[in-house]
């Protein structure tokens, strides 16, 4: 059943802990309560913030609409011959499918072990990490189309992925709910270990011929090493994009920076290291007020207790100031500000 909520506190439902509101807030834990909820007079009286695991926002005041809660759960597979299909709700937490796929042997998923949160929401970023991305493993998904009340299917050419981009961020942002994405991994192994963190790992543990349980094991650890729990400490993961910038753009930034980390990022495009750029600026593991960054990851910022959304975008703002100033690069948000 439906329920409404008025002026409910945002700090269980965003991964950086900050002390906001919600002027409404409702949870949906199955498709036809989103049409029960668009016919109702707060739904249609009042901006709508569609909120999966909170992990990728950063509140700065309160939020005066309506706060969806999208938890629709549910995981069910459907095999032919080497590859399955895997479908899973909204609201089913990121790492709990990832686990899930592990454990049938499921390949594809493993790269992308213990990033923050929901499903509904890993098409939306194109979620990746350790030479994967959802696109990689991406079949189709199913929304809810504000506008209509109808359901839609995107497959992967709809979806317009790009690096942590899609089309639900750009032309298509604010008109669908995603309510269940469907996945397409393989029953034979096809292991992703091109990644230099990872390949370290294997070789100092002498593991030849990985399987899918060593890498998700390799990543979950490699992890854990650099980012905070949210639990403990507040944050939203990776705070900024990896800047992406043409090769000639490089080769003079690599000529005044010869230490400079990069990667491959396409024809004639270099994406850079936007951690290590925000650490030769002196940024890594110092604190300013509540906020600050992590002492092991400067990509990440964290809120030590008491912060506010907008000490913590002032900090951000310095960090880009900062990185314009010594590297001539852009750093762009990964995190939603609202």
């Amino acid at each position: 059943m439906l329920v409404l909520q008025e002026n409910i506190s945002l700090i269980p439902y965003n991964t950086f802990g900050i002390d906001v509101k919600a002027r409404f807030f409702a949870e949906i834990f199955t498709p036809e309560d989103l049409v029960e909820l668009r016919n109702s007079a707060v739904f249609k009286e009042n901006k709508l913030l569609i909120l999966g695991g909170g992990s990728n926002v950063l509140f700065t005041e309160d939020y005066e609409g309506l706060v969806l809660k999208v938890s629709i759960p549910g995981i069910v597979t459907e095999i032919s011959d080497s590859q399955v299909v895997v479908t899973a709700g909204a609201g089913v937490i990121w790492n709990d499918l990832v686990n899930y796929c592990v454990e049938n042997g499921f390949a594809g998923m493993e790269n992308l072990t213990l990033i923050p949160g929901t499903v509904g929401a890993s098409p939306i970023q194109n979620i990746g990490a350790y030479g994967v991305e959802l696109k990689d493993v991406f079949e189709s998904c199913e929304a809810f189309e504000i506008a209509t009340g109808e359901f839609k299917k995107f497959d992967y050419s709809a979806c317009h992925f790009a690096y942590r981009d899609s089309v639900f961020k750009n032309e298509l942002k604010g008109q669908y709910i995603i309510t269940r994405v469907n996945f397409k991994l393989f029953t034979r192994i096809r292991i992703n270990s091109q990644y230099g963190a990872i390949q370290s790992l294997l070789a100092e543990r002498r593991i030849t011929h990985p399987t899918i349980t060593d890498i998700s094991k390799i990543v979950a650890e490699i992890r854990v090493s650099k980012l905070p729990d949210p639990s403990t400490i507040g944050n939203a993961g990776s705070f900024f994009k990896n800047p992406i910038i043409e090769r000639a753009e490089f080769e003079k930034l690599k000529h005044a920076f010869p230490a400079v980390i990069s990667y491959p990022a396409g024809e004639g495009k270099v994406k850079l290291a936007a951690g290590w750029l925000i650490e030769q600026c002196g940024f890594k593991g110092i604190t300013e007020g509540h906020t600050g960054t992590w002492k092991n990851q400067a990509l990440v910022l964290v809120n030590h207790g008491g912060a506010s959304g907008k000490e913590v975008y002032s900090f951000s703002e310095k960090i880009i100031d900062t990185v314009s100033s010594k590297f001539g690069v852009k750093l762009e948000r990964e995190v939603n500000i609202l």
